[in-house]
């Protein structure tokens, strides 16, 4: 994990993901971790999930949410900023899977192609929900209210890095909270935001690199006022 986490609202918090330093990739292994056994195995999951769900097995559809559920509500959470817009996007999402599972042809992994149709659902409501404030006149849609880890002591500390996460922009903010706070690899983000692992690097490069100086720049202030 890095620096930053941010608190997840539901019931079943998921641990914070602890990441190894990557292996240079060898016949029996895969950048994305596991031996070729156990990749082979997600695989056939996968592919089994997929078979179910185009067969209408909703003991498929069970299967993939416990699986998956309580992740992708996490991580609806923190790309629209409330747990109920997150419940819907969630619900939308399955809905979704469900209609149009007949047109998945396996270019990805079935999981993958569902976390894609979960985060184009959450950019849909984002762009409603502005579209909303325009027509209503009201201040343009502001970046989803997240919660950080920070000591009770130092509720300013705290504010600091809600005003700092919220600075970015969206698309920094979205491959900062899928790699830090979710735990998703380059490989899988790339596949997920439909950008290449180079670009998915760069974007969580400039997002640290902006979030370090926003969080510093009090501080250079600070110094230089003592003096």
């Amino acid at each position: 994990m890095g620096t930053f986490g941010l608190v997840l609202p539901w019931e079943a918090k998921i641990a914070p993901v602890q990441r190894e330093p990557e292996p240079r990739v060898k016949p029996s292994e895969n950048r994305l971790g596991g031996t070729s056994q156990g990749i082979a195995d997600t695989h056939s999951e996968d592919m089994a999930l997929a078979a179910g769900c185009q067969s209408g097995d909703l003991r498929s559809y069970e299967r993939l949410y416990q699986l998956h559920g309580l992740r992708m509500k996490n991580l609806a959470r923190n790309l629209l900023g409330n747990p109920v817009d997150a419940e819907d996007a969630v619900q939308e999402t399955f809905l979704k899977v469900q209609r149009s599972i007949a047109g998945f042809r396996g270019q990805s992994s079935f999981v993958t192609w569902t976390y894609r149709i979960l985060i184009n659902t959450c950019y849909d409501a984002r762009r409603s929900r502005t579209r909303k404030k325009e027509v209503s006149n009201e201040e343009p849609d502001q970046a989803p209210r997240h919660e950080l880890h920070a000591p009770a002591a130092h509720p300013s500390l705290r504010m600091a890095l809600e005003r700092a996460l919220s600075s970015l922009t969206k698309h920094q903010r979205d491959v900062f909270v899928l790699y830090e706070v979710e735990g998703f690899r380059h490989a899988e983000i790339s596949a997920l935001l439909q950008i290449t692992e180079a670009a998915s690097k760069n974007t969580l490069f400039q997002a640290k690199k902006n979030l370090r100086q926003i969080l510093e720049a009090p501080r250079s202030s600070d110094a230089a006022g003592a003096w």
